[in-house]
């Protein structure tokens, strides 16, 4: 064997030693690959459904067990949290990276977002198709393209555009969406039957997963037989099993033209 050739193979084994061997470590865990976006209706509407305060205090929770893995959720590796809707349409909004939640308890989380979303009467237009234009452009200024998405909206999911005296769901544009990744979930909570229904068979759509859960089933999150009182939240076994069935189902593909 040439000296050449035995420098070689001897910096290749190096290389190997150095940065390989992790490769055969059963030990190391694999690195998050979740996008997760969380948009919060502040319009009127859904300031004045008796669930919005509700609502706040099962996302801080959701939040933080999220961030920590807890009960086994999916540890996202990139977060974002901004608002849906505003005093005009195609009004552009702050988007909150994970670093404004990590390290945080759920009380501090709570606390930021009550001060990122203050109850503001102005705010009555709500705006899904901006929100999902932002979330987008985030995705290719981020380089997060082909990763699976989680969007998680809470909202009563009443669209501000009406046809024929009607709310037109039709209107809801998901094509900023349909090219990011053949993985992208949508999850609306604290609608009602017949909105989510509508978002289920009217919202055009290609590759978007839609998810939605009644505003009736959202607030029995709570329920002392659910979050366990004086238990510690990672230990909330009942908690995270009842996420994963009402919030965090797994959702078919559905087209709808």
């Amino acid at each position: 064997m040439s000296n050449l050739k035995l420098r070689w193979l001897c910096l290749g084994f190096t290389i190997f030693l150095s940065n390989g061997c992790s490769l055969f470590n059963s030990n190391a865990k694999p690195q998050p690959r979740l996008t997760m976006f969380i948009g919060v209706d502040i319009s009127g509407s859904f300031l004045n459904s008796g669930y919005y305060e509700d609502s706040l205090n099962f996302l801080s929770h959701y939040i933080y067990s999220h961030l920590n893995g807890s009960g086994g959720l999916e540890t996202p590796n990139a977060l974002f949290v901004s608002s849906i809707g505003g005093a005009t349409a195609n009004e552009p909004k702050t988007f909150y990276p994970i670093q404004t939640f990590e390290n945080k308890s759920v009380e501090e989380i709570k606390a930021t977002l009550t001060k990122i979303f203050p109850d503001n009467k102005a705010n009555q237009f709500t705006d899904f198709n901006a929100f999902f234009e932002q979330c987008a452009l985030m995705v290719k200024n981020k380089n997060l393209v082909l990763r699976p998405i989680s969007i998680v909206m809470l909202s009563d999911g009443r669209p501000d555009i009406k046809k024929d005296g009607k709310t037109d769901f039709r209107s809801l544009e998901f094509h900023p969406l349909e090219k990011l990744t053949r993985n992208i979930t949508l999850r609306l909570l604290y609608t009602d039957a017949v909105v989510g229904t509508s978002w289920q068979t009217k919202a055009p759509r290609k590759r978007v997963k839609v998810w939605t859960q009644d505003a009736e089933v959202m607030v029995s999150w709570k329920d002392p037989k659910i979050l366990l009182p004086d238990l510690p939240l990672a230990e909330q076994t009942h908690f995270f099993a009842w996420v994963e069935d009402n919030v965090n189902f797994g959702v078919r593909g559905r087209r709808v033209d």
